[in-house]
């Protein structure tokens, strides 16, 4: 097995999802504009300094998704599909996908945002294995604001694509060749797993270390 996976937001796509679905919240007028955005903007530079507790941000994002129910929330995210997203998909992302999909490859997308924001944006690209976030939901559906296994933050992306393979019964010695694209720091332990980092659109960090390591650096949205 050949395996191509992809980090998302401002890897495959030039924004951070999660912020913009919190943004959009907003707009929906299911939250605070003031409240949610100090918040919001809070926990969007401490994962950008690789500081964010996973398990008090899910709390703080799913709250809405409770309060509306599981319809609402569906119609929601096509809106938001319609007016955030699909303006943000660009070609070469797309063309890096479908390259690597002709080529025999398993595609995954192994995200550290949830399930519920970015399974629509997995299809969008026509990746059907996504990994992120789980939420844990009550009899209704609704997300509780906990997180359903491990999350697939940081070192648990690793855990995470093991867990994947292991549900195939393989490993990673069972992985011919690996390449994981990422523009994060915080994607460094999976990084360092795969045969072929790809710092893609890289934050100031990982463009250092790609440098000192010989990495490829890859900028789709130039």
């Amino acid at each position: 097995m050949r395996l191509a996976l992809f980090d998302l937001d401002h890897t495959l796509i030039p924004l951070d999802s999660d912020y913009a679905w919190g943004q959009f919240s907003v707009t929906l007028g299911w939250r605070d504009a003031e409240t949610h955005t100090r918040a919001n903007d809070a926990f969007y530079e401490q994962y950008k300094a690789g500081t964010l507790d996973i398990h008090e941000y899910i709390r703080f994002s799913v709250a809405p998704l409770a309060e509306h129910g599981p319809q609402r929330a569906d119609a929601a995210h096509r809106r938001f599909m319609d007016e955030v997203i699909g303006p943000a998909l660009r070609p070469q992302a797309l063309d890096l996908v479908r390259h690597h999909q002709a080529a025999g490859d398993q595609v995954l997308i192994v995200t550290a945002t949830n399930e519920f924001i970015t399974r629509p944006i997995a299809h969008a690209f026509g990746v059907s294995e996504l990994i992120a976030i789980d939420l844990e939901r009550d009899a209704a559906g609704n997300p509780t604001g906990g997180i359903r296994g491990v999350p697939s933050f940081r070192e648990g992306k690793v855990a995470r694509v093991e867990q994947w393979l292991s549900a195939r019964g393989l490993d990673w010695s069972r992985v011919e060749h690996s390449t994981f694209y990422s523009d994060s720091i915080n994607d460094l332990p999976l990084l360092e797993k795969v045969h072929e980092p790809v710092a893609t659109n890289p934050d100031d960090r990982l463009r250092a270390i790609a440098a000192e390591r010989g990495w490829r650096v890859l900028n789709l949205f130039d």
